[in-house]
């Protein structure tokens, strides 16, 4: 694979037929989304959930990530919108947010259970188990798009980058991280940690996976951002969503800490 993505280099166009034209980018966010509703109303129905109820779930969550991870976007990035309106339509250039996703899928999902009058804990912990997997298909989007790759390497697994999409300080480099397959690799091995502890964990502590699904995948993009190299807003020096998801690490940590007080000094006495 890893030669494959070192010398080929990649077309957002899957097909092109004159009047139409079907990008990767919305073929991949297309199966992330399969996957995650298949995923989903399997894991609700081991739940015993009824079907009508997951499908009203999962249909709020996903208008309102999708608006969610656009208008964050579009807010993040306005510089590139501000001359040329029109291409906040276009979706398929890529332009989601997944910190405008969690927004967006959150308060959806929150409004929903609470007209319902249902409890949104257990939900949101199947909504961490899925998340992973969507954004870890999604991802690939992003390579064949050419955006979101990383700076410049000289190990086997660089990719290609054509100079139209690189930036000026980088117009010399031939090879870069895929930082892409590095986040799409850390989130199945999260999808893989969550699936098995939701059975284990979310019946007893609902909330505990959505936690724990906050405070890993904060710490990846946390890492992400010192390899990536697309525009992001900076706040004293540092890029806007690796402060962002630095700050949410620190807050999920505090939060499972004092959620658990009692198994975590439990077991800080039983080390001592």
């Amino acid at each position: 694979m890893f030669n494959f993505i070192h010398n080929f280099s990649p077309s957002p166009i899957l097909v092109d037929f004159g009047f139409v034209q079907i990008h990767w980018y919305g073929l991949f966010i297309a199966l992330a989304i399969v996957f995650a509703w298949l995923l989903f109303s399997y894991l609700a129905k081991w739940n015993a959930w009824d079907k009508k109820t997951t499908e009203n779930v999962i249909l709020s969550w996903l208008i309102g990530a999708v608006l969610g991870a656009r208008i964050y976007y579009i807010v993040y990035a306005w510089q590139f919108y501000r001359e040329d309106c029109l291409s906040i339509f276009k979706i398929w250039e890529g332009g989601l947010a997944i910190h405008g996703a969690l927004i967006g899928g959150f308060v959806a999902l929150l409004i929903y259970c609470r007209i319902k009058k249902v409890a949104v804990l257990p939900w949101l912990d199947i909504f961490a188990v899925v998340l992973p997997l969507s954004q870890a298909i999604g991802r690939w989007g992003n390579y064949f798009n050419q955006e979101i790759f990383g700076k410049p390497t000289t190990l086997p697994w660089g990719i290609p980058i054509t100079l139209d999409k690189r930036p000026e300080a980088y117009l010399l480099d031939n090879y870069f991280h895929p930082t892409f397959l590095y986040e799409s690799l850390l989130n199945l091995i999260l999808f893989a940690l969550l699936f098995f502890l939701w059975r284990k964990w979310s019946a007893k502590n609902p909330g505990s996976i959505f936690l724990l699904y906050l405070a890993v995948y904060s710490l990846i993009r946390f890492l992400m951002e010192f390899l990536r190299t697309d525009y992001s807003p900076e706040l004293f020096g540092i890029r806007w969503a690796q402060g962002l998801s630095g700050m949410l690490v620190i807050v999920v940590v505090f939060i499972i800490l004092f959620k658990f007080k009692e198994i975590v000094l439990r077991c800080w006495t039983k080390g001592k």
